[in-house]
């Protein structure tokens, strides 16, 4: 099955924070939609991608951890198209292109001798904080089919399911990932009662997925949520559990309804941050991804790399 020699499942990696929080509150960039596909549109917006990626980089050489190289491609699925003023074809070549900027920055850095993975990041079809409207598996596999093929034909190592807020775009998205012979890491966004937006279990929605794709993702991940908000539903004597292998936590402790409305970043406390991480890979060690989401930018990733070092 894809996935199985996936180097992230045998050692530690690190990879990236909250690449449009930090790009819009840290940094001022417009982001329409929220789509930090757009900056792959002109020379200095490429520019600025490969600079933010060569920092987190930085943190995983010192480290020597391998390194996961996320696409900019969380919302570029079709029907983003419109909204962000290209056609279906502009929005393709947005997708290899963002994968072929990870392809150069991997040959760049292959001195360093650390393993390099590149990844091509799928959003959810709708908002990453509210589940909207729901579809159904084979609605989402035929609407993740697209993009899906643009990643992997441009050269992406597997996908990624990013903020999935509903267990049938989960299923959906994994059947897609395996109609391309990709391997796919299903990651769920949660709710600060360890929950989906759903009010599905993690538990929950962790086995639906593997039920209805005979266990095809390489592996599942929580993102989108303070480390607080998911800590006390793992579950160390479960299968399930065994199966989470990746956390992108939020820097805040806010649910979603609060940050939604928020006009400054709440980029919380980097060294808690980083401890929080150590001591959840200290109590599963088959957490072998961590990186952030919504809130964090480079100093949280290296204080998870500073704590784990401790």
């Amino acid at each position: 099955m894809p996935g199985r020699e996936l180097p992230q499942l045998q050692q530690l990696f690190l990879t990236d924070g909250g690449l449009e929080t930090d790009l819009i509150f840290n940094q001022g960039v417009d982001l329409p939609c929220f789509a930090s596909i757009v900056l792959l549109r002109d020379a200095t917006g490429t520019k600025r991608l490969a600079d933010y990626y060569r920092r987190y980089f930085d943190i995983a050489r010192q480290a020597r951890t391998g390194f996961i190289l996320e696409s900019a491609t969380w919302r570029a699925s079709e029907d983003w198209a419109i909204p962000l003023g290209l056609t279906l074809d502009e929005l393709d070549g947005l997708n290899r292109r963002a994968v072929a900027l990870l392809l150069e920055l991997r040959g760049e850095w292959a001195d360093a001798g650390l393993p390099i993975v590149v990844s091509g990041c799928h959003g959810p079809r709708g908002d990453g904080y509210d589940p909207g409207h729901v579809m159904t598996a084979a609605e989402a596999r035929a609407y993740h089919a697209r993009q899906a093929a643009a990643l992997v034909e441009a050269g992406a190592d597997m996908l990624s399911a990013m903020t999935m807020t509903n267990t049938p775009e989960a299923i959906g998205l994994t059947e897609a990932a395996r109609d391309v012979g990709a391997p796919v890491a299903v990651s769920f966004t949660l709710e600060t009662d360890g929950r989906l937006p759903t009010g599905e279990t993690l538990a929950g929605a962790i086995r639906a997925v593997e039920d209805a794709t005979s266990g095809y993702p390489a592996y599942y991940m929580v993102n989108c949520a303070h480390t607080s908000h998911y800590e006390a539903v793992l579950d160390n004597g479960a299968e399930w559990t065994r199966r989470v292998r990746g956390l992108r936590s939020n820097a805040s402790r806010s649910s979603h309804a609060e940050l939604n409305v928020m006009t400054t970043l709440d980029d919380g406390d980097p060294a808690e941050f980083g401890r929080d991480h150590a001591r959840l890979r200290a109590a599963y060690p088959s957490l072998t991804v961590l990186g952030g989401c919504c809130g964090t930018d480079h100093r949280h990733v290296a204080a998870i790399a500073a704590s784990l070092n401790e």
